[in-house]
């Protein structure tokens, strides 16, 4: 793909569809990311024995679909517009109900509902995960965290995406023990994301929108090609994500959220 010229692989990219999370496209082009943990495998095992299952902010289903057998009740919420449908053509034929969500943080559920709450990149409305948890249910979450892929914000010249130090895994846990949940499991990285041609920098800030809220490669152009010949000499671009994972349980002795 750097064969390419630069305004050829900013064209593709440009054309290129961003439905649901599917990062597919980009294979090859863009390594890394991934932290030392496996959410997938922290998945299956907390859904061992589960009945009924709610899974966050979605996306196209994409993850979810791959951990099947899934539970005989699960959820999946999706609050971007887009991925409603993406979502419910993956996961209806698998039996999960696919509701949208609104941007408030309320989940669509009953009180005291499911047994297990998945959330992979997804919004952490902490007391409201509590609330659809039954006593001695558990949450599964990986997060993005605010210092992800600034790099790109500061070489293309943009505002931070997130004020730095925002969003962090003591944030997170703190939000979660705040809203009566048990933190059991937390880790924290920073793994290298490498970007092998601008046309993948183009197209992976297209599916992560907010990453750069008003980019556009006229606004941007001059950093754009800057980027462009360095990845040509160096052969990548590298900058840090930043994940972080965590469990946390309902207990099952009642204890109200602090503050309430």
């Amino acid at each position: 793909m750097v064969e390419s010229g630069y305004e050829e692989l900013v064209a593709a990219a440009m054309a290129a569809p961003v439905g649901g999370w599917d990062f597919g496209a980009l294979a090859g082009r863009v390594r890394g990311s991934d932290p030392s943990w496996s959410y997938q495998r922290a998945a299956r095992t907390r859904l061992a024995g589960a009945e009924r299952l709610l899974d966050i902010d979605t996306g196209g289903g994409e993850l979810l679909s791959g951990l099947g057998p899934l539970p005989r009740h699960t959820w999946a919420t999706e609050g971007w517009p887009p991925n409603l449908p993406v979502a419910r053509a993956r996961l209806e034929p698998l039996g999960v109900t696919v509701l949208p969500a609104p941007d408030s943080g309320i989940l669509p559920l009953p009180d005291a509902s499911v047994d297990v709450v998945l959330n992979r990149h997804g919004r952490l409305a902490a007391r409201e995960i509590r609330r659809v948890l039954r006593p001695g249910g558990t949450l599964l979450t990986q997060q993005v965290g605010s210092e992800d892929c600034a790099g790109l914000n500061d070489l293309l010249g943009a505002p931070p995406a997130h004020p730095p130090g925002s969003w962090t895994l003591d944030t997170a846990r703190s939000a979660l023990a705040d809203a009566g949940l048990e933190p059991v499991l937390a880790q924290e990285e920073y793994p290298v994301l490498s970007f092998h041609d601008i046309g993948a920098v183009v197209h992976h800030l297209r599916l992560v929108a907010w990453q750069i809220p008003d980019f556009g490669p006229a606004r941007y152009d001059a950093a754009l090609r800057r980027l462009d010949r360095g990845i040509r000499a160096e052969g990548r671009l590298d900058v840090r994500a930043h994940r972080f994972l965590i469990a946390a349980d309902r207990p099952r002795i009642p204890s109200a959220p602090r503050g309430a």
